[in-house]
């Protein structure tokens, strides 16, 4: 563990030094300045909020914990919450300070844009990953006890449901608002100022898509490390400990490597898509390079070939999001919106339901072969493989709402066309790499999710149950189920949310003289504030249903009945999160290609019909299908703790 100090050190030092070269980038004029502002105030407004709701929670259970087991559980699960709330903090306020960097960069052309949004986005990737090993390293030196990590992984994952209900509330009820009535009712175009939820929207941008994204990622991350380094030790000792250690350090060697590679072609590049590539291709064929190496130096072939089958399955599922989402298959969903919005509505769905056979399918090929290769260890090692170089993903990933909100900061400063005509090439690329970074964060909660199943089923001595025991059957049903009330409960808060939101868009538009004109200037605050309560007060409910779910079954049903639910919630969790995420995605690029002139463009019948379709696809892409990923590991790592502390009672 001495090795993530060390690493984690210097990655830490070249996160201090991309800060320092993004904020060394001009903000731009009085008017990007000032909209920036705002919406900085707005993101770090609503997080307080968030943590004054949460923290104090937190910090009971890491009081019970303390007294029911011991001291070291109690901080474990602290160190856990704060590292993983100060990643998507510092992250997150990057992003705020490079959206208006990003817009006034682009006044010099593409690639300057872009390095400035990626340097803004690398800083999330970089900090998520290192303070994850860092905080995984103080842990097990205060507790020398790996089982205790587990309470480390459980603090992470309460603040990153938190995190991605919260901000993915937030984020879409703004938006959804916006839509509504900006769009659909008074013809107002993408972030328009004279919108009143156009602020909002953009504060939910990253609230949602940088923090919740940043928390969500710390968790599977944190969670697929703790679970590879037990079963690891559990089934091979030292030499599966070290493993681990190494392929981590190897990937956020080849991240910082990518990122410099990235930033180097960035500046003169004009195709963002095919830059980004590349450095993520970059920082995976070193790690493969390196482990490679490693492995035929410790004569463990196998776990090249398992950290292989991880990278390649991640990227595979970010293919097959990609097609899903964009291309023939949106062409196709964006030409039935001539037909009406109930076809959109219905081809969407399909789409979505028909992509979780290939991701299935892959995932599936995963747990097969590293599951004949090293047994259960090596499917945790596989998602191990598969999320080594996040660092780099996920600054492609959080590059993107950079992008977003520098387009409409230019769009709201009233900057030169040109500069929106970039920010909407780096934008456009931003929605691929969101969807391809919804599918990864997808198939690595699966693997995450398996893997911590294992350790439960080594912690419970439940290596096998009875197919004829209707314990496990009922705790499946149970599990089965919940993904669904899940997002019933976090769809019903974006629709109360919005409900709301159009309400008072539409006082604002009526009772404000002059809004429509530009003659004064709508309540932005009053918008901001109407998300954040709505985010705030439905947020907790489908928190507490991952924690006390797994407690509930075990006194109902036992053990067995907890494996159960663990097993329904994982494969009916999987297969809804990616039809949300493809069916949103889908919708949302299907808008815009007919705004860009086809099928009759703007304003047209079909432009309309798929406002409805992209509005409905907003919960499901943002809100409900991203949580569902946090939904299955933290109860899986919930079930960890519930055994390790009855065991120890």
């Amino acid at each position: 563990m001495i090795y993530f100090l060390i690493f984690g050190g210097f990655s830490l030092l070249f996160v201090l030094f991309l800060t320092y070269k993004v904020l060394d980038y001009s903000s731009g004029n009085e008017k990007t300045i000032e909209l920036s502002k705002i919406i900085q105030t707005g993101a770090k407004s609503f997080l307080f909020q968030e943590y004054k709701v949460f923290f104090p929670v937190i910090f009971l259970l890491a009081t019970l914990l303390s007294i029911t087991i011991n001291w070291k559980a109690g901080i474990s699960l602290l160190i856990g919450s704060i590292l993983s709330v100060t990643a998507g903090y510092v992250g997150m306020t990057i992003a705020t300070k490079a959206n208006a960097r990003t817009a006034w960069a682009a006044t010099k052309g593409l690639g300057e844009a872009l390095k400035v949004s990626f340097s803004g986005g690398a800083i999330m990737g970089l900090t998520v990953s290192t303070l994850g090993i860092i905080g995984l390293s103080i842990t097990y030196f205060l507790t020398k006890d790996i089982t205790l990590i587990s309470f480390y992984s459980l603090g992470a994952s309460f603040v990153a449901l938190f995190a991605r209900v919260g901000g993915g509330i937030y984020t879409k009820a703004a938006d959804v608002g916006a839509d509504i009535v900006g769009k659909t009712e008074a013809n107002l175009p993408e972030d328009d100022p004279r919108n009143p939820a156009v602020i909002a929207d953009n504060v939910g941008d990253n609230v949602g898509d940088v923090a919740g994204m940043g928390a969500d990622l710390y968790e599977s991350y944190v969670g697929s490390i703790f679970s590879a380094l037990a079963l690891g030790t559990f089934y091979f000792k030292e030499k599966g400990f070290f493993a681990v250690i190494y392929i981590i350090i190897f990937g956020l060697i080849a991240s910082i490597l990518g990122i410099i590679y990235t930033l180097y072609k960035s500046s003169k590049s004009n195709n963002p898509a095919k830059t980004l590539r590349k450095g993520t291709a970059f920082a995976s064929l070193i790690t493969l390079t390196l482990t490679l190496i490693y492995s035929i130096y410790i004569s463990w072939i196998q776990i090249f070939i398992v950290t292989l089958m991880g990278i390649i399955v991640g990227v595979s599922i970010g293919l097959v999001t990609e097609w899903y989402t964009s291309g023939k298959k949106v062409i196709k969903l964006a030409k039935t919106a001539m037909m009406g919005s109930a076809n959109v509505i219905i081809s969407g769905t399909a789409l979505g339901m028909e992509s979780t056979f290939i991701v299935t399918l892959l995932i599936s090929t995963a747990v097969i072969l590293s599951y004949k290769l090293l047994g259960l260890f090596g499917v945790a090692l596989s998602g191990v493989g598969m999320l080594s170089t996040l660092g780099i993903s996920l600054s492609v990933d959080a590059y993107g709402p950079i992008a977003d909100n520098a387009g409409g900061i230019a769009q709201m400063a009233g900057l030169d066309p040109s500069v929106r005509k970039i920010t909407d090439q780096l934008d456009a690329v931003g929605n691929t790499t969101a969807a391809i970074g919804k599918g990864f964060a997808i198939g690595s909660a699966a693997l995450t999710a398996l893997a911590l199943f294992s350790n439960f089923s080594n912690i419970a001595n439940s290596q096998s149950v009875l197919l004829n025991n209707p314990y496990l059957f009922l705790g499946s049903l149970v599990g089965a189920m919940l993904p669904f009330f899940f997002s019933a409960l976090t769809m019903h808060a974006v629709g109360d949310a919005a409900d709301e939101m159009v309400n008072e868009i539409r006082r604002q538009l009526k009772e404000i003289p002059g809004i429509l004109t530009g003659q004064n200037k709508p309540d932005y605050q009053k918008c901001i504030q109407i998300a954040t309560k709505g985010a705030l007060k439905k947020m907790v409910l489908p928190a507490l249903l991952a924690i006390f779910s797994p407690i509930a079954i075990y006194c109902l049903f036992g053990t067995t009945g907890v494996a159960g639910l663990l097993i329904g919630s994982t494969v009916s969790g999987v297969m809804l999160a990616i039809f949300m995420a493809n069916s949103g995605g889908a919708w949302d690029n299907a808008k815009k290609y007919i705004e860009e002139g086809h099928f009759g463009g703007k304003g047209s019948f079909a432009h309309k019909a798929t406002i409805v379709g992209d509005t409905v696809g907003d919960p499901f892409k943002d809100t409900s299908g991203p949580s569902i990923n946090i939904l299955i590991k933290l109860m899986a790592i919930t079930s960890i703790v519930l055994i390790t502390l009855i065991r120890g009672l």
